[in-house]
This record gives C-alpha cells, sequence and structure tokens, in this order.
C-alpha cells in the first residue's frame, strides 16, 4: 500500500474514533418527507454500497475518492471524501441529495445555503448497519429492498453466530493498521464497535475487550502482557491484494514476538480486502472470513 493510499485508508478507519462512536444515523429534519431522489452523491463508501446492493445504483451520480465497490462507481463522479470534499464539484452535479457524515459540518451549512437535502450519517456498532439500511431504502425510495436487504444481513450474521456457539472462543488481537516494517504504530479493535463487533459474532474474544473504546494504540509490551491466543491484521486499500508477497514479508515482523501464544503457534493471520473496514453489506463476507480463521475447523 503506497504512503499516500495508507494513510487515506487510516484516516477512513481512524474515524472510528469519531463516526463509530456516534448514535445511530438519521435524516435532517426538512428533508426527511421529501420526494425520492434520482441524482444521489454518496460521501459515504458504505452508504454507497447499501444503494447499489438495494439496485438503486442509478441513481448514484457522484461518489468518493476512495469507493471501489461495486465495480460499477469506477464510472461516477469522484467529489472528494471526508477530509477533503470537493463542494464545487458536488453543486455542479445538481444532487437531490447528498448522503454526508455527521462531522462534516461545513459541507452541510453549504449544502443547507444551495438547498440541497442530505442524509446525515451516524454509526455506532454491527446493528447499526441494518438500521442505516433501513432508513436509507426508505428515504430513497426503495423500503422494500432495503428491508429485504437488511434482513439478509441479519440473518447471514445469525447463521455465523450459530456456526460458533459452541466453539472455545480464542482470545484475538484484531490490528486494523500498523506501520508496515515494523511492530510500530500498532491500532487494533478495542472492546466497544463495529469491529469489535464483528470479532465476537466470528467466535473471537477480543484481547483489548476490557477497554471500551474502538481502537487500541497497542506497543509491543502491551500484546506481549495480553498474550492473543489469535493476531488478525487486516489490510485494505487499493492495490493490496496484489501485493501477496510483499505483505507476507512484512507479516514477518510479528516473530519478534516469539513468547506471544499466537506467534509461537503459527496464528498469526492477514485478511485483505476492503469489507473488512466497511460497515455496509459485505459485512457478512468479513465475518465469515473472520470466523474461518479463528476457527479453521470451519473450513
Amino acid at each position: 500500500m503506497t504512503k499516500s493510499i495508507r494513510s487515506a485508508c487510516l484516516a477512513v478507519v481512524w474515524s472510528l474514533s469519531v463516526i463509530l462512536a456516534l448514535a445511530v444515523s438519521g435524516f435532517r429534519s426538512n428533508a426527511a418527507n421529501a420526494a425520492a431522489p434520482q441524482r444521489i452523491i454518496s460521501i459515504i463508501p458504505s452508504v454507497t454500497e447499501m444503494i447499489f446492493a438495494m439496485g438503486a445504483g442509478g441513481k448514484v451520480v457522484g461518489v468518493t475518492s476512495f469507493d471501489r465497490h461495486p465495480p460499477e462507481v469506477s464510472r461516477l463522479a469522484r467529489v472528494g471524501a471526508l477530509l477533503d470534499p470537493d463542494v464545487e464539484r458536488i453543486l455542479s452535479l445538481k444532487p437531490d441529495l447528498v448522503v454526508v457524515y455527521n462531522t462534516q459540518t461545513e459541507l452541510k451549512q453549504r449544502l443547507d445555503r444551495a438547498g440541497i437535502p442530505y442524509y446525515s450519517y451516524q454509526h455506532r456498532a454491527l446493528a447499526d448497519i441494518m438500521t442505516t439500511i433501513r432508513a436509507v431504502g426508505v428515504r430513497i425510495g426503495a423500503g422494500a429492498r432495503g428491508e429485504q436487504l437488511a434482513g439478509d444481513v441479519e440473518r447471514g450474521i445469525d447463521a455465523v453466530r450459530a456456526s460458533v456457539a459452541r466453539l472455545a472462543r480464542p482470545s484475538t488481537l484484531l490490528v486494523f493498521d500498523r506501520n508496515p516494517s515494523a511492530l510500530t504504530d500498532i491500532y487494533a479493535s478495542g472492546g466497544y464497535g463495529f469491529m469489535h463487533d464483528m470479532l465476537v459474532a466470528a467466535g473471537g474474544a477480543d484481547v483489548f475487550g476490557d477497554l471500551k473504546q474502538q481502537s487500541v494504540q497497542a506497543g509491543t509490551e502491551l500484546i506481549l502482557a495480553r498474550r492473543p491466543e489469535v493476531i488478525i491484521e487486516l489490510r485494505y486499500g487499493e492495490g493490496d491484494a496484489k501485493r501477496t508477497s510483499e505483505i507476507a514479508r512484512q507479516m514477518r515482523a510479528w516473530s519478534a514476538l516469539g513468547s506471544v501464544p499466537a506467534v509461537r503457534n503459527g496464528r498469526v493471520h492477514v485478511l485483505v480486502g476492503d469489507e473488512f473496514v466497511t460497515p455496509g453489506p459485505r459485512v457478512v463476507e468479513a465475518i465469515r472470513a473472520l470466523a474461518r480463521t479463528i476457527h479453521p475447523e470451519l473450513r
């Protein structure tokens, strides 16, 4: 992953400290009863995926700089992202609905002045994915399809939970970012939020489950003290899937912690894909992959 892409992806995931801590998603009040939009701009990759999964992708006219799924988004206009929305580009596309992060106060003010409705996205935990799918479906005139999609996701997650219900829960360290060259700047899931919920649904015991925060900056001393039985490192961002040999080399850095049970027993794994850090419809795929990694007997 290049430095710029890695920084951008970290910015998205680091939003867990802000975005995933917020309440359930909602609409601004003066747009709640608006007509179904026909020109949607989404600055939330997970919501972009939701809209396409509902079969309403034809209404989307603009997405973020980092949207890659589904492949159809490659043909759409790019309008910046969380930290650098291109307001002029957004306005030029003449949207009748813009999906924004709740934290984008300045952008919302500009949209207000332009009279453009927006959906103000907030997210906290795994269950909020289904809440958001249903709410987005209603807002864009696809309520029935949103309800079906949310139900499918719920049933998929429940099926994974059932498959691991009677299995032991090994203590698991879930790393979503670190210095690729060394075991420094390590950021891992804490005991609160979307990633923690995925890990628990997959049959793992979060090694930092007692720390009620979305992310934990974990130095090697802390990891040695916690002694995880499984270590899973997530890799995401454009190009990572094509860098198998380089990622394998980077993962060898964990050998420095030979006394940690996960390292000693060969239970250090890497999972590659944006679905692990995008709280959208593909969360079922992510949880299944986590479950198979934590519980190889499921394969």
